[in-house]
C-alpha cells in the first residue's frame, strides 16, 4: 500500500474528465450515470457538476447527499491497468450564480444555450470524504 498526497494524486488524476456519479434512489438502490467536470481536471477533493434541477440526480442528492464518484484513467501503453478512484463525498446543490460562472467553460453552451441564466441550471458540488485509488499493484486511500 502506497501513501500518496491528495497532490501526487491530482497529478495522476490530470486529464481524466469523466466519472460515474452514484446516488441513492427511493428504495436504496444505487444509481450512477456519467458526468464531465468540463475538463476542471485540478483534483483537490472537491468536484463540480453542471445540471439541471429538475433531474434524478438532483432529487436523490436532496434526499441524501451522500454520493460515489468513479474515475478511471487510460490504460498504458505498456498494457499496464490503468488508474482506478473510487471517491465517496458529500454532495451540494449550488445555485449561486457568481460560482455557476466560476465554473462555466464555453463548451457547456452546447448543453445550456442561455449559460449561466439557464433556467434551472445549478451546480452539484461533491466534496470528498474518503478517496481510494489502485494504481497498478499501488494502492492507497487518503480520508479528508
Amino acid at each position: 500500500m502506497t501513501t500518496l498526497t491528495l497532490h501526487d494524486l491530482a497529478k495522476k488524476m490530470t486529464g481524466i474528465d469523466f466519472t460515474l456519479l452514484q446516488t441513492h434512489t427511493d428504495s436504496g438502490d444505487i444509481a450512477g450515470r456519467p458526468m464531465s467536470n468540463n475538463g476542471d481536471v485540478d483534483y483537490d477533493g472537491d468536484s463540480w457538476f453542471f445540471s439541471l434541477e429538475d433531474t434524478d440526480a438532483v432529487r436523490q442528492i436532496q434526499r441524501n447527499p451522500k454520493v460515489a464518484l468513479s474515475f478511471t484513467g487510460k490504460k498504458s501503453l505498456l498494457g499496464k491497468p490503468p488508474l482506478f478512484v473510487a471517491v465517496q463525498g458529500r454532495a451540494a446543490l449550488v445555485r449561486d450564480k457568481a460560482a455557476l460562472q466560476q465554473h462555466w467553460v464555453k463548451d457547456l453552451d452546447h448543453w445550456f444555450e442561455q449559460g449561466v441564466d439557464t433556467p434551472g441550471l445549478l451546480l452539484i458540488h461533491v466534496a470528498a470524504t474518503r478517496i481510494h485509488y489502485w494504481d497498478g499493484e499501488d494502492e492507497g486511500e487518503i480520508l479528508r
